[in-house]
């Protein structure tokens, strides 16, 4: 087969590869390749689609998010925090830099990493693929919300599945830069339920209410609730508006939960309320100043 007919065969196959795979109208075969969660030859494994489905949805939250945003000038500035290999940024990228919607089309997309390699190989592939308005950096998770190579405020902060406590250095990095949303997909929460394992003699002893956590399955089913509804709680008093809702079917991914917090101003004094009647109900009063720091007096 000549070249041009290779050619003309692969656009007439394109529109049928998007079907088949689920992907947005016009979204970048050539990008997924690059990623590697597409083949060269255009195929997806089972835990490509996965990722794939996830990523998709996510983005759909975040383009409802953008949608909703008051425009700023020269467009909005977006953060992808734990961004590991980026894959969350690279397709933001690719779906809103079609976006021209004065105000509301992408300024600048920052992915912060901490593992060098993974920041490196993004800013090469940014590079290769020109685009321009991705930085990646290589900072750590204390660090990044006072590092000059980043914004004083951004517009929207995200972070998928980003494991344990770097949810909770997302919700911090967004606070301090003054995010005006926030989308975070949390997983592997194993803070608290180590400490309600630690204390766990004693509050049964205290309270018939630690009979929710006394298994061991139980202890870290019920340490990932508590801490997404403390999280939830301390962002509405610091002023956000939360949903929460599930990411994707629970048949594609357990680490399923999706919170979106967008600014409001209005900080509950009822959530901080409740927030700290939580923690100490649960024995668990030492992460109010770890993790939520806003509200020591």
């Amino acid at each position: 087969m000549t070249s041009s007919r290779k050619t003309k065969a692969a656009l007439q196959a394109a529109p049928d590869l998007h079907a088949q795979l689920g992907l947005r109208p016009g979204q970048s075969i050539e990008l997924l390749k690059e990623l590697h969660i597409l083949t060269r030859d255009g195929r997806l494994n089972q835990d490509s689609r996965r990722k794939l489905k996830q990523v998709n949805h996510l983005l759909q939250f975040i383009e409802k998010v953008r949608q909703e945003l008051p425009p700023r000038e020269g467009g909005l500035l977006l953060a992808d925090r734990g961004a590991g290999k980026s894959y969350l940024g690279f397709m933001l990228y690719d779906l809103w830099r079609t976006r021209h919607e004065p105000g509301r089309e992408l300024g600048h997309l920052y992915g912060i990493e901490t593992r060098a390699d993974l920041v490196e190989r993004s800013r090469e592939l940014a590079a290769r693929l020109g685009f321009e308005r991705m930085s990646f950096i290589n900072t750590s998770a204390a660090e990044s919300a006072a590092s000059a190579a980043l914004p004083d405020v951004f517009d929207v902060v995200t972070a998928l599945h980003a494991c344990d406590t770097a949810t909770d250095d997302a919700i911090a990095f967004a606070l301090r830069k003054q995010a005006r949303a926030i989308v975070l997909a949390p997983c592997c929460q194993a803070e608290v339920a180590a400490r309600l394992r630690m204390n766990k003699a004693l509050q049964l002893a205290r309270t018939p209410l630690a009979e929710l956590w006394r298994h061991p399955l139980h202890t870290r089913e019920m340490g990932s609730q508590l801490t997404n509804v403390l999280r939830c709680l301390y962002l509405e008093s610091q002023g956000y508006a939360v949903t929460v809702t599930e990411l994707v079917g629970w048949e594609h991914s357990m680490k399923n939960e999706l919170i979106i917090a967008t600014w409001t101003g209005h900080k509950k004094r009822s959530a901080a309320e409740r927030l700290q009647a939580l923690l100490a109900q649960f024995g668990l009063e030492a992460l109010l100043a770890e993790r939520f720091p806003a509200l020591r007096v």
